[in-house]
């Protein structure tokens, strides 16, 4: 089954105090899994470890969070049962700087979750030190997935939305939850699928799919629809992009995993090059709507019904023109979900559950 790592760390929801490590990094890229974690979970954050922000609030430089405090060091938040790294940088590599905070988590009794690629239970000074205080090291993304994918017992009348990309770190994760809880606010049945250590550390479940073998990613994203599918609609978090030069990989295999009836497009406006990759220059949306389409559609016929804009780096005014320009490009409904909301992007989806209903 999908890791539930984070469910099962011997705290419950209503128990964890977190602190999340962020330092040196609490911006919203890369620290994505602090700022969605403070935007969905705020009940658990006691405060954001950055030494070089100390006495900021996370709402300054999240945008997100309010009063939730930016602290220098773990003694000044002394209340917090476990330490998240709250970090999603290239390569998933620990920090070398962020061992000793590590540690001295340890030392105080507290729990560590990470969703890095670099695990704690593989290094040999961390799992000493949480077997002498008796903590445990939660590893999002470890797995032991080893089930190809059937393509048997889907059921059609549960609908499978899935959110793809431009590029990586656009904002498809945060577009799917958006959809899924304003779903679930109509009272309609919704689940949201996630499919990446921050979804996972949101939402409680989920299957890291960039660290399952090859072979067996469709499989484990084909497990989650069968768990879920009583539902009347999944919305199922994307990850990359199919023109990544690092990440198509994983993108293809989630696609042809999940099998979307509807895909949500998803981009940042201004953005010109791949993440990370300053010498490659982004796919125009056009282009990669086709491209979607048409390898989605060899296991099922699927389209982009709606464009998820991230204006987070433009003022409102430019944001209006630019929904605009795009809206009359692709002919499509076109929204950015925290500035304005989802509906543009539920009526589509309402018209397919209804057509489903009426079937």
């Amino acid at each position: 089954m999908a890791s539930d790592a984070i469910s099962n760390t011997g705290v419950s929801d209503s128990q964890r105090r977190l602190i999340i490590l962020t330092e040196g990094h609490t911006e919203p890229v890369t620290g994505k899994t602090a700022t969605c974690v403070v935007r969905y979970r705020p009940e658990q954050v006691v405060a954001l470890l950055d030494s070089t922000q100390a006495g900021k609030t996370a709402q300054e430089l999240l945008s997100v969070g309010g009063d939730i405090p930016i602290v220098g060091s773990l003694d000044d938040a002394p209340q917090a049962n476990a330490l998240m790294l709250g970090i999603a940088p290239s390569g998933g590599k620990i920090p070398a700087a962020w061992r000793a905070i590590i540690l001295a988590a340890i030392q105080r009794g507290m729990d560590v979750i990470s969703g890095l690629h670099e695990f704690l239970c593989n290094d040999p000074e961390f799992v000493r030190a949480a077997a002498e205080k008796g903590v445990q090291l939660v590893d999002v993304r470890k797995n032991n997935e080893r089930d190809v994918a059937n393509r048997v017992n889907i059921r059609e009348d549960c609908l499978r939305v899935h959110t793809v990309g431009q590029d990586c770190s656009v904002g498809k994760m945060l577009v799917a939850l958006e959809l899924s809880n304003a779903m679930k606010a109509r009272g309609v049945q919704s689940k949201f699928i996630a499919t990446g250590q921050t979804g996972i550390m949101v939402e409680g479940d989920g299957c890291p799919i960039d660290c399952v073998v090859a072979d067996f990613l469709s499989g484990a994203v084909e497990k989650m629809i069968l768990a879920h599918q009583h539902n009347e609609v999944l919305f199922i978090e994307g990850q990359g992009s199919i023109s990544h030069p690092r990440y198509s990989a994983v993108t293809l295999g989630l696609l042809h995993g999940c099998m979307p009836q509807a895909m949500i497009l998803c981009y940042e406006v201004g953005r010109k090059h791949v993440y990370g990759m300053e010498g490659f220059s982004l796919q125009p949306l056009d282009k990669l709507r086709e491209v979607y389409e048409t390898m989605a559609s060899l296991s099922l016929p699927s389209r982009v019904i709606g464009v998820g804009m991230n204006s987070r780096k433009v003022s409102a005014e430019e944001a209006e023109k630019e929904r605009e320009r795009v809206r009359r490009e692709l002919g499509l409904p076109v929204c950015d979900v925290i500035r304005h909301g989802p509906d543009e992007l539920l009526k589509p989806i309402q018209e397919m559950l209804a057509v489903k209903v009426g079937s």
